[in-house]
């Protein structure tokens, strides 16, 4: 069962360094650091916009509005912190 919950903890670590290069490169890309018409950017972008969307799109419903401020990365981030701390502490003993 330890494999079980290490398993679920790199998972979520590998999803979090996803999100934080989803906003890196949404970044760059506003600013126009990359360019945009190179397929090559064009097809990491749209990698990690098909990783990071649907779990960012409910955030987006659920936040107010804030014009051009993108909470939904941080809030996911929260997230994925505290199921992280849950199931390392909370989950975890009960099983071990």
């Amino acid at each position: 069962m330890i494999a079980v919950f290490a398993t679920l903890d790199a998972i979520l670590g590998f999803y979090t360094w996803i999100v934080i290069g989803s906003v890196i490169f949404s970044w760059l890309y506003a600013f126009n650091v990359v360019n945009s018409g190179n397929q090559f950017v064009g097809m990491i972008g749209e990698f990690l916009f098909k990783l990071t969307e649907p779990v960012l799109r409910p955030i987006r419903n659920i936040l107010p509005n804030l014009g051009g401020l993108d909470l939904s990365p941080i809030v996911l981030l929260f997230g994925i912190y505290f199921l992280r701390i849950f199931l390392a502490t909370s989950v975890r003993p009960l099983f071990v």
